[in-house]
């Protein structure tokens, strides 16, 4: 309690010619609390405090976020319009000239109308990002689908959280990333936490998970790697990467052998028990143990210590999610839940630990290729007349669905897609097999890109249009916890830079659809229609006003209306969002990566974060206490792999794959398989990891096969250039 009052007088001290602005930082779906230092005489963002009193992470704050601040006025912002000039070469930073306003709309708007009026209406597409506002996701999607009148529109969340969606959908009928409030963590008695660097990628959520161990309760980690978790956990389950399903499958038929199922639950609120439990009777400790290479002593303990806890919480991440089976792996361990009866309760439940700031709710409200706001489908018609009536458009003049992301790319390659205007993202460098990708880009007529920095994937634009950083725009995002919090403007837009939903408003108004548009004058009037378009939906945030958000300090969806205040744990009642309100348990084949290892690639590849980074790295590595203390990518590998290659600490080494390689110093390490390289991916050019990954597709959630491919090292020859 000491401790407590302390924070809090620290944190109300009165600092010269300084105010505070209460935000959250701009990073993964944390989403940590912070107040913005704030000089009144230059009105410059000039630092950052922790926020003590947000529940999530009360005062914790991970290297990036106390650097965020620094983004803001940064040297490397780009302040004004740029426009290509006709002789410069795509894909590279010369040849950009400044402009006004005026006459970058102009050419974007001829431009596009030429594109439709030559091709068609869907010769144009979109491709933003889930680091923004849901307000900006919203009109992102509706201008796309109004302003532009095209199909073809997707996000990086392709890349990041499809996976779990998808397996959420399945399973539950609904995607809300996690079933319970974060603060219900560290009172479980069981983490069982897959493919997730978490001490790295979500570090403000350790001292949660290392209170569960302090109270006499149990971390099970399943990884390739001995990351920091995984050192710390009662049991480290080192899988081989891509056979997540199996080892889920493994375990699941040992909590039905061994007698952990909740009949009750599993009779009178799931369907596909008998089924999954013939399925999985294969899956006997050795033969998931062959699949896996995990230890069958191993496996059979995880399944008596999950099976035997009170209550206990399943959650993985990326790593089980960026697969060609992502889908089929989310199910797999929510079974386990499902199994068991460890969900709709306080203390027990299953959680993705978001990638993206607003990873959840950027995926809810438009801008996935089938969806429309409050996650409704685009495909019912019912749902699309809810959304045209808000829109003012007819039924008839909603586009049909799209493409995923990275079928997207192929249709630009194909010529099928001309004109491409991108926000909020970077796929030059998080896209798989980017050697296509680029070439993509390249084969493009006309493309914008929105950012307030020069992305690897800005230098394919013709127009580049100057945003703004989260710190001076305002609006609401969603946790990972499924949270609606808000952010607040500390700072006005520097240079001639302005907000995302502001350029889609005026360059609707250049296309002629500006009749449906031009109500929206400030980030409020978005909030509010995005509201109303979100009523009745599965996502619905009708309730959930920037009134009610900051008096209760985060808002669970669903939230329906003005008395209702959120719903922190799902299924409480045990009723889940399929028709018959049940759950799904799913019988789920194994299998294997869409590209094993073999002679002449004998090695598993996979990717990953490090804590000084984040996605691509186009904001992080500007940033010099982050890039000073993560300067380059790396290949960790494990000594004995190292000794039989003949290659030794820090030596530059060839990392290949079927679709390229790069270059990378080795770390040597034991907390690596022996069968396994890692490299992180937060680098572009020719250091990006995502020049050798493969762009093999979930059926289900189209995302990419990031996380396991075959790959060789080879020793580079005395002279040769690194």
């Amino acid at each position: 309690m000491q401790r407590d009052k302390f924070f809090r007088e620290v944190e109300n001290v009165n600092h010269p010619n300084e105010k505070l602005i209460k935000t959250h930082c701009s990073y993964c779906g944390m989403q940590c609390g912070m107040n913005l230092r704030v000089n009144t005489i230059s009105n410059k963002i000039i630092g950052v405090e922790p926020r003590y009193d947000w529940p999530v992470t009360v005062g914790k704050m991970c290297p990036k976020g106390v650097t965020a601040y620094q983004q803001t006025n940064h040297k490397d912002r780009i302040l004004k319009p740029l426009i290509r000039d006709d002789s410069a070469l795509k894909g590279t930073k010369e040849g950009f000239r400044e402009s006004s306003w005026e006459e970058a709309y102009d050419l974007i708007a001829t431009k596009f109308s030429n594109l439709q009026e030559t091709y068609g209406k869907d010769t144009l597409s979109v491709f933003s990002g889930v680091s923004m506002t849901n307000e900006k996701c919203y009109l992102t999607g509706k201008f796309t689908r109004v302003a532009l009148g095209t199909r073809y529109i997707d996000y990086n969340g392709r890349f990041c959280m499809s996976s779990a969606a998808g397996g959420f959908l399945r399973s539950f009928g609904v995607d809300r990333g996690s079933t319970l409030p974060w603060t219900d963590i560290h009172e479980t008695d069981c983490l069982f936490i897959s493919g997730s660097n978490t001490a790295e990628c979500h570090p403000t959520s350790m001292f949660r998970v290392w209170s569960v161990q302090e109270r006499g309760g149990y971390l099970i980690v399943a990884d390739p790697r001995e990351t920091p978790l995984a050192r710390r956990a009662d049991l480290h389950l080192d899988l081989k990467p891509g056979t997540d399903l199996a080892l889920a499958n493994g375990i699941l038929n040992l909590l039905i052998e061994n007698n952990y199922v909740d009949d009750e639950f599993v009779m009178n609120h799931t369907n596909g028990f008998g089924e999954t439990k013939e399925l999985v009777k294969e899956f006997t400790p050795e033969y998931t143990s062959r699949i896996t290479g995990v230890s069958k002593e191993k496996i059979i303990k995880a399944a008596e210590i999950y099976g035997k806890a009170p209550n206990a919480i399943v959650m993985f991440a990326r790593g089980i999610e960026q697969q060609h089976k992502g889908v089929d792996n989310v199910s797999g361990y929510v079974n386990m839940a499902l199994v068991t009866g460890k969900i709709g309760r306080p203390k027990a439940g299953v959680a993705t630990f978001t990638g993206q700031g607003n990873g959840q709710g950027g995926r809810e409200h438009g801008q996935k290729s089938d969806l429309l706001p409050g996650y409704r489908k685009i495909t019912n018609p019912k749902h699309v007349e809810e959304v045209c009536e808000v829109w003012g458009i007819t039924p008839e003049e909603m586009p049909e669905p799209g493409v995923s992301a990275y079928e997207m790319f192929e249709l630009m390659d194909q010529k099928k897609i001309r004109g491409l205007y991108l926000l909020c993202s970077n796929p030059a460098v998080s896209a798989p097999n980017l050697n296509f990708v680029r070439k993509a880009l390249k084969n493009l007529d006309f493309m914008v890109c929105s950012d307030f920095y020069l992305s690897e994937s800005a230098e394919f634009a013709d127009v580049i249009l100057p945003s703004v950083t989260w710190s001076e725009d305002e609006g609401t995002v969603t946790n990972l916890e499924g949270r609606i919090i808000k952010i607040n403007k500390a700072q006005e837009p520097i240079g001639d830079s302005k907000p995302d939903w502001l350029i889609q408003v005026e360059l609707a108004e250049k296309l002629g659809k500006g009749k449906y548009f031009s109500h929206l004058k400030e980030a409020r009037d978005v909030a509010d229609e995005f509201r109303r378009a979100t009523k009745g939906g599965y996502a619905d945030y009708y309730g959930a006003t920037w009134d009610k958000i900051d008096k209760q300090d985060g808002v669970f969806w669903p939230c329906k209306d003005e008395n209702d205040t959120g719903t922190p744990h799902m299924f409480l009642d045990k009723k889940f969002y399929h028709p018959d309100g049940k759950a799904k348990i799913c019988a789920l084949p194994y299998r294997p990566p869409a590209e094993e290892p073999c002679e002449e690639y004998p090695l598993r590849l996979t990717t990953g974060r490090v804590v000084y980074h984040y996605l691509s790295g186009n904001q992080t590595r500007r940033i010099p206490f982050l890039k000073d203390m993560c300067p380059e990518p790396y290949v960790e590998v494990h000594p004995e792999t190292a000794e039989r290659y003949h290659i030794s600490h820090d030596e530059v080494v060839r990392l290949f794959t079927r679709r390229g390689e790069c270059n990378y110093k080795v770390k040597i390490t034991e907390a690596i398989r022996k069968d396994t390289v890692f490299v992180p991916y937060h680098f572009g050019d020719y250091e990006s990891i995502n020049l050798l990954t493969i762009a093999a597709l979930d059926p289900i959630s189209r995302m990419p096969e990031f996380k396991a491919c075959a790959a060789q090292i080879e020793k580079l020859a005395v002279g040769k250039v690194q």
